[in-house]
């Protein structure tokens, strides 16, 4: 794919994305309570790496929110953030989750980022927008409040202070933040967060030159060490990986999700088909190597995958070109880093927390969908309150509800359509029944986990009209029987029968009337009691019907019903 015409457009979006990504390192890394060069690190090797070895054109791995958040709220436990100690273990965390990414890919289970909805993906990443606000309050406000104080602490905290709040460093965060808002509104063609913290950076140095440093008590970010990310070794000891083991697991779902749905959303666009496995394989690798130079846990980021995308990219070598020029970059502007204040650091985490919730698609999903609302704030409040375990019952209360529902297949009443020739059913809604059999179309699987319920309303049938004692199931929208779901319809074929009825299936898929006969189940159901599509069913099963009720009957919604009843006997009136 790479010719001189993709090299000039992966140059151009090369140059884009080292812009975009610097001032995102920077304020990534304090986000995960790593030195600021560390999100830069995250951005040069795992970067390179992901994209030569993952499967999209477009995706552009390095360090994101999310994955910050995470990274920060698993290790400020443990150790004292940016500390040496907090460093060695987020390390050996980033070597976990590359190792547990690698294992997966290799084996081939893509297929299980399909059980995170998309809902909880959105309640997580809303709730890890605030927990990084919350992250930046007394960077903000200028108010002392405890590294890694929970959400409500902080709120709790930011209320007790107000009288606390230092003017002058709340007044470099607004204008931080003011300018970031209206640079993304009015020129989006420059890359608002450098600009905000320019004009952040200006003002607190004219602050301090007016009211000095002591009184102001603005402080900066600190100068960035200008070089290559230096080799690290992880920390490989027992006692450290028993405690990142749980918080690796909980990244490396967290980053699959993000790296796969990232580069679908864009293979939509570019029209590329991802590979879900190899992407697994490059972020895997990614983070292995990324662990031994410097850098904590990285995945694929949305906002640097579309600006690399629109940017024109054509092939994954614009992310390697964009992390040569990220290096570049960083050996000529680190020495600034030491006029960066931390508020306006602040003011730029409060711009990227707010994009990162989702109020158009929370808005749609509480107005269209009752238990997707519970999934979306169970997974939101549950991560303000333990990040690490937030996403979990997210996922576990979506799969509950998911299988509470195929566990009741829908179950609906149907009488034949009365065109002539017509081999279709219609609901029998405000339309006759016959009194003696029940007509009933199945959609969804009988399996262990719906047995129950099929059975329980197959018995209703005849506990509310002792009469129906025949059933016609229209088995054309049960897509499996299992077992369990086998062994129950040849029971309630006996059952019906020493009632003096019978079971039948209409339009039933070739591949469950093999199981069924492979499971020895046909002989309990009986081998005639299954009709294919437009066959004539109405003719056997009205023989078998109680004639001295029919002779009665008004309903009469079968053709047969109008000119002899069931015993052969023609009608006389």
């Amino acid at each position: 794919m790479v010719n001189r015409a993709t090299t000039k457009d992966d140059l151009i979006a090369g140059i884009t994305g080292a812009m975009i990504v610097l001032p995102q390192g920077v304020a990534f890394a304090t986000i995960a309570g790593m030195p600021p060069e560390y999100g830069l690190y995250a951005a040069m090797a795992p970067a390179i790496i992901a994209a030569l070895f993952g499967s999209s054109w477009h995706l552009v791995s390095g360090p994101t929110t999310a994955i910050s958040i995470a990274v920060f709220a698993a290790m400020s436990p443990l150790a004292d953030p940016g500390s040496p100690q907090f460093i060695s273990m987020v390390l050996t965390l980033t070597f976990l989750t590359g190792l547990f990414q690698l294992i997966l890919g290799l084996a081939r289970m893509g297929v299980l980022l399909n059980f995170i909805s998309h809902t909880v993906v959105i309640g997580f990443t809303a709730g890890a927008a605030l927990l990084i606000a919350a992250s930046q309050v007394k960077n903000f406000f200028g108010i002392d409040i405890e590294r890694g104080a929970p959400f409500h602490a902080v709120i709790e905290q930011l209320a007790l202070q107000l009288g606390n709040i230092n003017p002058y460093v709340t007044a470099v965060g607004v204008i931080t933040l003011a300018t970031g808002i209206l640079a993304k509104k009015f020129t989006p063609q420059l890359p608002y967060m450098i600009v905000a913290m320019v004009i952040g950076s200006v003002v607190a140095f004219f602050i301090n030159a007016e009211f000095n440093v002591a009184v102001t008590q603005i402080k900066t970010v600190g100068a960035l060490p200008a070089s290559l990310p230096p080799f690290s070794l992880p920390d490989f000891s027992y006692a450290t990986i028993h405690k990142v083991l749980f918080p690796a697991l909980v990244v490396t779902m967290l980053a699959l999700t993000e790296a796969v749905s990232i580069s679908r959303a864009i293979a939509v666009k570019s029209g590329q088909r991802i590979d879900g496995n190899q992407e697994f394989i490059g972020q895997g690798l990614s983070n292995l190597i990324g662990s031994f130079f410097s850098s904590y846990a990285s995945c694929g980021s949305f906002n640097r995958s579309g600006v690399n995308y629109e940017a024109g990219a054509q092939t994954p070598l614009a992310t390697v070109y964009a992390s040569v020029f990220l290096v570049l970059i960083l050996l000529l502007v680190a020495p600034l880093a030491a006029y960066l204040p931390t508020a306006a650091m602040a003011g730029i985490l409060f711009l990227v927390a707010w994009g990162l919730i989702d109020f158009h698609h929370i808005v749609s999903i509480s107005k269209s969908s009752r238990a997707e609302t519970v999934v979306l704030w169970v997974t939101l409040l549950g991560t303000l309150i333990d990040l690490e375990k937030g996403i979990f019952f997210g996922i576990l209360l979506s799969l509950s509800i998911y299988l509470y529902r195929v566990s009741r297949p829908h179950i609906v009443p149907v009488v034949p359509a009365k065109e002539e020739g017509a081999y279709h059913f219609v609901s029998a809604y405000n339309h006759p029944e016959c009194p003696q059999l029940s007509i009933v179309r199945f959609n969804g699987a009988i399996f262990f986990g719906a047995v129950d319920h099929v059975q329980s309303s197959l018995m209703q049938i005849d506990e509310k009209d002792p009469q129906k004692k025949f059933v016609l199931i229209v088995a054309s929208g049960i897509d499996f029987v299992d077992v369990a779901g086998a062994e129950m319809l040849a029971q309630e074929a006996r059952r019906r029968r020493k009632l003096g009825g019978g079971l039948y299936f209409y339009r039933c898929k070739d591949s469950i009337y093999k199981f069924l006969r492979k499971a020895d189940k046909l002989d309990d159901i009986g081998a005639g009691g299954f009709f294919p599509v437009m066959s004539n069913w109405i003719k056997p099963i009205y023989s078998t019907l109680d004639p001295e009720i029919c002779r009665t009957c008004k309903a009469r919604i079968f053709s047969e019903c109008h000119t002899y009843l069931p015993d052969g006997e023609p009608r006389t009136e």
